[in-house]
């Protein structure tokens, strides 16, 4: 019998958006990142094997399966932050907007404020809370005062954090609540102007009201961002996407909308993840 508690696809913000999407099609269906025959190796480990993939703009788009099967290496990709790493190599493309992230000439550092990255674990700088925001647009040269504090605010708003702490901004990031960083990490993200924004496990160390609200702000946030999450939750890949990816042992087993891949997927390996026969 399948999982009952992964197919139970009836939360409120599932049901919203399945009406939305029952509305009429989505105006922006176009790939926005698309991979091409990606290896990727750490020293002699081949870590993922030839993955093609088109991950649609203005989307969230879940990546499942079970612990070291390759999602965040695939993530880390996707805006070149596994060259950090001493002895990895890669092969294959990977196309922002038609462009290969990883050609010659291409400025990383303008990749990564195209494609930001929020982390598993909320990692909130010693500073204050403003200057956590403000940091990245004042390393990509933004001085004026008053546009810092308008970035600031925006930021703080879209990751629905402003209310909770417009009244103490020079006060430590480190006195948040875990929930709270988590979110002022995605503010500070987004305080870069990205248009991609990748999320490794946003919610896997946070109580289940914080996770609540992480799973609220990124159904809001795919409006104005292409979103990619890799998750261990099945049942948070069911509520927040609408296009789910399978990866087992390095490999891309099957991607498709999230409904048809937890209820009728095309592959025996899906099916049995999804419904708990093994991970």
């Amino acid at each position: 019998m399948k999982n009952d508690v992964v197919l139970r696809l009836d939360s409120d913000r599932l049901k919203a958006q399945r009406a939305q999407d029952d509305a009429g099609p989505r105006p922006h269906a176009q790939a926005k990142v698309s991979v091409r025959g990606l290896d990727f190796f750490y020293g002699d480990l081949q870590a993922l094997h030839a993955i093609n993939m088109e991950i649609p703009a203005y989307e969230v788009t879940a990546l499942i399966g079970p612990s070291g099967c390759g999602k965040s290496t695939f993530l880390r990709a996707l805006n070149r932050m596994n060259e950090t790493i001493e002895g990895t190599r890669r092969a294959g493309e990977v196309l922002l907007d038609g462009q290969d992230i990883y050609a010659r000439g291409v400025d990383v550092v303008g990749i990564r404020k195209r494609v930001g990255m929020v982390f598993q674990r909320s990692n909130p700088f010693p500073k204050s809370i403003f200057d956590n925001v403000a940091f990245g647009p004042r390393i990509h040269g933004l001085r004026d005062r008053r546009a810092i504090e308008e970035v600031v605010e925006r930021s703080l708003r879209q990751a629905a954090l402003w209310d909770e702490v417009s009244g103490r901004l020079h006060n430590s990031a480190l006195g948040l609540s875990g929930g709270q960083q988590q979110r002022l990490c995605i503010a500070r993200a987004l305080a870069t102007e990205p248009e991609v924004l990748l999320m490794d496990e946003p919610a896997s160390a946070l109580d289940p009201a914080s996770t609540s609200r992480i799973e609220d702000l990124i159904f809001e946030l795919k409006d104005r961002y292409t979103i990619v999450i890799v998750t261990h939750n099945m049942q948070q890949a069911a509520r927040v996407s609408d296009t789910t990816a399978f990866f087992y042992e390095g490999r891309l087993v099957e991607v498709g909308g999230t409904d048809q891949l937890f209820t009728r997927p095309a592959e025996k390996r899906t099916e049995d993840y999804v419904t708990g026969r093994f991970g």
